[in-house]
Formats: C-alpha cells, sequence, structure tokens
C-alpha cells in the first residue's frame, strides 16, 4: 500500500493533464491485449483448414474443405472460400479475386490498430503540452515570488517533468507495438495468400486432368 501511495502521489502531481494521459495508456493497453490474442499465428492460420487444404487430392475434397471453412471465421477462411467458390474462373482472374479478398482482410487484422498509432501520437504531445503548462505555472510563481522560494517553485516543475516522463512511457511503447503488429498482419496475409496460391495450384492441376480425360476419350 505503500508503493502504491508513493506511485498515486507522484501521478497526481502531473496535473489535470494525467486524466487525459490515463485515458490513452486505457486505450492503449486494451488494444495491445485484444491484439496479443488475435493476431495469434494459430488463431489466424487454423489448423484445421490447414490441414484440409494439404489433404485435397481430387474434385470429391472440395465439400469437405468447403464445410470447414465454414466452420470457420476469420481472414484465412474467408480468402480460401473465394478461391473455392470462384474455382472455376480462369487463374489470372482468381488470383485477382484472393489478392483483393487478402487486401480487405488485411484491414480486418488492423482493425483497432488506428487507436493504437493515436495515442502513440497523441501521449507526448500531451505530455509536452504538461510540460508548457508546468513552465507557465513556474513562470507565475516567479512573477509573484521572486526567485528565492525553490519549494513555490517545486509544483510546476513536478508538473513540468512527470507529464513528459508519462507521455513518453506510453507513446514509446504504442509506436514499438504498432509497428510490430502492423507488420504481423501483413506476414499473416502473406502466408494465407501462400497457401491459396498453392489450392489455386491444385485446382488448375484437377481441371487439366480433366481436360486431358475428355480429350482421351
Amino acid at each position: 500500500m505503500e508503493a502504491f501511495a508513493t506511485v498515486w502521489n507522484f501521478l497526481v502531481k502531473g496535473g489535470v493533464i494525467m486524466i487525459p494521459l490515463a485515458l490513452c495508456s486505457l486505450v492503449g493497453l486494451a488494444v495491445l491485449i485484444e491484439k496479443l490474442y488475435s493476431l495469434r499465428r494459430n488463431k489466424v492460420l487454423i489448423p484445421e483448414i490447414i490441414n484440409v487444404l494439404e489433404n485435397i487430392r481430387s474434385e470429391e475434397d472440395i465439400p469437405l474443405a468447403v464445410n470447414i471453412c465454414e466452420q470457420h471465421q476469420g481472414p484465412f477462411a474467408n480468402i480460401v472460400m473465394t478461391v473455392l467458390r470462384y474455382r472455376n474462373q480462369p487463374k489470372a482472374e482468381l488470383k485477382e479475386l484472393v489478392e483483393e479478398t487478402g487486401r480487405q482482410e488485411v484491414r480486418t487484422l488492423e482493425r483497432g490498430l488506428v487507436a493504437l498509432e493515436t495515442v502513440a501520437g497523441v501521449a507526448p504531445l500531451l505530455g509536452l503540452l504538461g510540460t508548457v503548462i508546468g513552465i507557465l505555472k513556474i513562470f507565475n510563481v516567479i512573477s509573484e515570488v521572486g526567485m528565492g522560494q525553490a519549494s513555490a517553485l517545486s509544483g510546476g516543475l513536478s508538473e513540468a517533468l512527470i507529464t513528459t516522463i508519462i507521455g513518453l512511457s506510453i507513446g514509446i511503447p504504442s509506436l514499438v507495438f504498432y509497428n510490430y503488429f502492423v507488420d504481423k498482419a501483413e506476414q499473416l496475409i502473406l502466408e494465407i495468400e501462400k497457401y491459396s496460391s498453392a489450392l489455386i495450384m491444385k485446382l488448375k492441376s484437377f481441371e487439366s486432368q480433366e481436360l486431358d480425360l475428355i480429350d482421351a476419350s
């Protein structure tokens, strides 16, 4: 409790700017926790879908793949379903459809990151605003009591320094995690597209085999 009281007293000295900084920290923490959960590889690249794709050997296996995808929600299932649904389209058009769906699903994976990016930009600026307010208080005290009263200056000085420290402490990790999550989302989409491209190759090979059988007959 004593340690908590010490930290609380330290934060209170930051003044009114600590309120929006606290809100920024809560928003950043909420997005961080949600993205650490939702961007797990096994959460996005669903093992059941990967397994069924790797075991497609003929056209007869496609209904099972469709059924598995329908049981799961998310970017991977949506992109694979696009391939399966439009598998009779020409290869070039099918790839364009997959790329377009992938671009849409990237936005799904990156949902909420705008808030984290905003926190990364706003928190240091709020800290700077607190610094300016603290310095203004110092000048007001100097104009009233002069430079001789060090204790009278400490309030504004504390506010100036604490808000800067807290603002940077929130902004720097937020920026680091924002870049990390954006990169991870893009890497996951690239992996999904890799599986989708392999599936397209399989489906087109089935078509070629059917055409060869027709020609042979």
